[in-house]
């Protein structure tokens, strides 16, 4: 075997593994005294030098073994007698000074230089598995549909491109390469192996650094086009909404100034041609989206093409639009005006013959002077204007014959109860007996109850007599005490009790005399609120010797907590009242006015119902009021979603649902939690602790939901928040998705006159400034300077007075 070094051994036993490679081998063992050497390859020719020494002689036969023991043979062997005869053999270029050849040869210098190329190498790869690495991440990036997002990979891709520094790692194999072609140049040295080897490392290099170049460019360029088609399309969204938006507003706004709504059309027309422009430019890039955009363009183009059809169409019927208007708008006027004029007729003066004959006098003067408009009828009316019916307009047609009917109907009424008081006999006056006047009693409460609270209790708080007996607390607290019983024995007493006499000989009309004082009812209300003050109050002081004596002086059978309850139980009674005048009213004339007034106090009871419970609310930063009257309130089983945020988690792993009473209000939709304070008897009292509130303006309704009848949806903010409702019975569920269906459409309704009431306004304001401008033909109008308005942009025709039709009117 080799008896070399080790890390020599296992060079050999590399070059003699590999079979096709045949290399000539040169081993000096001059300065050794091994008598033997064995070499594990197929050797084919021997050259030995003749040793010089005596202790070197070996025996001139040398056998040859390999690695198979039984394989033996003879090799042929040359004997040289000095190193020149080396020559003969091998090339002086190939061998070392020491062997008589001309190669210069440097150990430690082959060392310096290997070491580089390796550390080379090593870098080369390093840098190849960077680049895989960051285009392998280049190729899984999921691109958004958001700008934002795409123009942060944008940036963040190219920094990290410039970070990788592929020519600072080129720059690497400079040195090595100058290395050896210095030692190549200068001292002649063999080094075109390694010279080979640093060119293909550098050509790899090149060839990763051009190819991913190549792969980067692609992909830079693709995000920049990617984000060019986003900006894009949002570009085409909003121009296309607005189109159609404008589109729309033509046929919905009533009464459209010409010339900002043809100023507002050609603003987005340039807008879509600049859009239309720039995707053409996308196109002739070669955009790899080049379809869709130019699918884009053509739909653009398409939707302004209808635009402008549909703007000539629509400016063709904006006069008769108007013309319907002008006629409604003097319907509605006419029924104010009769509606006012009927209100300030007092029925008590209109007891006599001669003010029921001047009352009759006014409105057949009413009637003379402005005779009924819409005598056509509805049906008469929407065939007249069939062309520019919208469902608004026939709504609003509907509405208005509605109205005129009804303050028609008010006027024949009051005309034939004029003519029944006018036409009343006067009877001769005859010598009688006095006796007692049978006062009639109010539906509300007895004269004897009413007279009694303000000449009673109240009057002798104030007498000094009493004065030491009268608790502290009630010397500044009397209106808690009797809340506005004043006011509502002032209501009965002086307007409700004589306008219920008028109907003793014309019990039909009733239900009119209900209907009429609706508003004055919700006296009730405010008392009915104050209710739960009064009666702590009346708690804390019931005992006292105060209200004794003064219950023994008025000689009342009750204390005064019964006459205090009175009011809430009168109102009550109403329902039950008009319950059995309807019953026994059926066909009868006054029947249609009953059953409305029952509506509204059964109304009344509602929302008097609704209001004690919200003045329980706790908790509420703000005034209730402002969110507007409560339409309903209830308690209901609530599951609460959000679209995202880690509040969706939370709310979502509640299988139980939560209890919240729900309060309905004209603005606002709340809901809150209800708790029952600690008490006995009368002394335990509810309250609703307040949690969320949501603004009806935002709010929508999904009526149905899987796996409950009883369920429905309420979502706000556009589904940011989803309240999933389970009412009790389906008929709650029923009556409120009703009511919230109602106060949406009102929201939709006041929103359009808001935009009418704008739209009026800019017609106001051009005509102003048409007016100032007229004499200004040479120059902009003086509002132009402040960035309001220019002359020419409003009539191009005042810059000649004299080609403007409307200056000889004006003048």
């Amino acid at each position: 075997m080799w008896e070399g070094r080790s890390d020599e051994k296992i060079v050999f036993l590399a070059l003699a593994s590999n079979s096709a490679l045949q290399i000539a081998l040169i081993i000096s063992r001059r300065n050794q005294t091994s008598s033997h050497a064995s070499f594990p390859g197929n050797l084919h020719l021997v050259l030995v030098l003749k040793p010089s020494s005596f202790l070197q002689r070996t025996p001139t036969d040398i056998g040859f073994r390999f690695s198979q023991e039984d394989f033996m043979i003879k090799m042929p062997v040359v004997m040289l007698s000095s190193v020149t005869d080396l020559l003969r053999f091998i090339d002086d270029n190939q061998l070392t000074s020491e062997f008589g050849g001309t190669l210069e040869f440097c150990h430690s210098d082959w060392i310096v230089l290997r070491t580089a190329i390796e550390s080379f190498a090593v870098t080369v790869k390093e840098i190849a598995q960077m680049l895989q690495a960051f285009g392998t991440e280049l190729a899984e990036t999921e691109l958004t549909d958001e700008a934002n997002a795409i123009d942060y990979l944008l940036r963040s891709h190219t920094d990290k491109y410039r970070q990788l520094k592929v020519r600072s790692a080129s720059w690497a194999g400079t040195p090595v390469l100058g290395q050896a072609a210095e030692e190549d140049s200068g001292e002649e040295k063999d080094v075109s192996q390694d010279w080979n080897t640093v060119q293909r490392l550098l050509a790899q290099l090149r060839d990763m650094e051009m190819a991913f170049d190549g792969f980067f460019e692609k992909h830079h360029l693709k995000l920049k086009q990617y984000l060019q088609l986003l900006r894009y399309e949002q570009n085409f969204h909003e121009v296309s909404s607005n189109l159609l938006r404008l589109g729309a507003t033509v046929a919905q706004t009533d009464q459209l100034i010409k010339d900002l709504d043809a100023l507002d059309k050609r603003d987005e027309m340039s807008r879509a041609q600049i859009i239309i422009l720039h995707g053409h430019q996308l196109a002739a890039n070669h955009h790899y989206a080049m379809a869709l955009i130019v699918q884009r363009c053509n739909e653009l183009r398409h939707h302004c093409d209808v635009l402008t059809a549909a703007l000539r169409a629509k400016r063709a019927a904006l006069a008769r639009t108007r013309d319907l208007l002008l006629r409604l708008e003097e319907a509605l006027r006419w029924c104010d005006e009769g509606a006012y004029l009927l209100a300030n007729q007092l029925m008590d003066k209109c007891q006599s013959k001669d003010g029921a004959q001047a009352a009759l006098r006014d409105i057949e003067k009413f009637q003379e002077g402005t005779p009924p408009p819409l005598s056509a009828g509805p049906q008469v009316l929407s065939q007249e204007y069939e062309s520019i019916l919208t469902p608004q307009l026939q709504a609003q047609i509907g509405a208005a014959h509605d109205k005129l009917s009804s303050v028609k109907g008010m006027i024949e009424n009051r005309q034939a109860s004029l003519r029944k008081l006018a036409d009343k006999q006067e009877r001769p006056v005859q010598p009688v007996a006095p006796r007692p006047e049978a006062q009639s009693k109010s539906p509300l409460f007895s004269p004897k109850h009413g007279k009694s609270y303000p000449a009673g209790y109240r009057a002798e708080m104030d007498n000094p007599a009493l004065s030491r007996l009268l608790p502290p607390i009630l010397r500044t607290k009397k209106e808690v005490l009797f809340g506005n019983m004043p006011e509502i024995y002032k209501f009965h007493s002086r307007i409700f009790l004589q306008d219920l006499e008028g109907c003793l000989n014309n019990p039909e009309a009733v239900g009119s005399c209900f209907l009429d004082r609706k508003e004055n009812f919700q006296v009730y209300k405010r008392y009915c609120q104050n209710k739960p003050r009064s009666e702590a109050l009346w708690r804390q002081c019931c005992d006292c010797p105060f209200f004794q004596e003064c219950q023994r002086k008025l000689d009342h059978k009750l204390g005064l907590d019964s006459y205090l309850l009175k009011p809430v139980q009168r109102l009550t009674k109403y329902q039950l009242l008009l319950k059995e005048l309807l019953k026994y009213s059926t066909g009868d004339k006054g029947t249609s006015e009953l059953q409305e007034a029952l509506n509204a106090m059964l109304e009344l009871l509602k929302s008097v119902n609704d209001s004690m419970h919200q003045i329980a609310i706790t908790g509420y930063e703000g005034d209730l009021s402002d969110l507007g009257r409560v339409l309903m309130q209830g308690s209901f089983s609530v599951w609460i979603s959000h679209k995202r945020g880690p509040t969706r988690m939370k709310e979502m792993a509640r299988f139980k649902p939560m209890q919240r009473h729900l309060f309905l209000h004209e603005q606002a939709l709340l809901f809150c939690k209800r708790r029952e304070d600690n008490g006995e008897g009368c002394e335990k009292t509810v309250s609703y602790s307040f949690k969320h509130c949501l603004r009806m303006s935002a709010v929508g309704i999904t009526e149905n939901v899987k796996g409950d009848i009883k369920k429905f949806e309420i979502w706000y903010s556009g589904r940011e928040e989803v309240y999933v409702v389970q009412a009790p019975t389906v008929e709650v569920k029923l009556a409120w998705l009703c009511e919230i269906r109602k106060i949406l459409t009102n929201q939709q309704k006041v929103l359009q006159g808001l935009l009418f009431f704008c739209t009026a306004f800019l017609d106001l304001f051009i005509v102003f400034c048409r007016i100032l401008c007229l004499n200004r033909p040479s120059s902009e109008c003086e509002f132009s300077s402040l960035g309001l308005i220019s002359l020419r942009w409003i009539c191009p025709t005042l810059c000649d007075p004299r080609a403007c039709p409307a200056v000889p009117a004006l003048i």
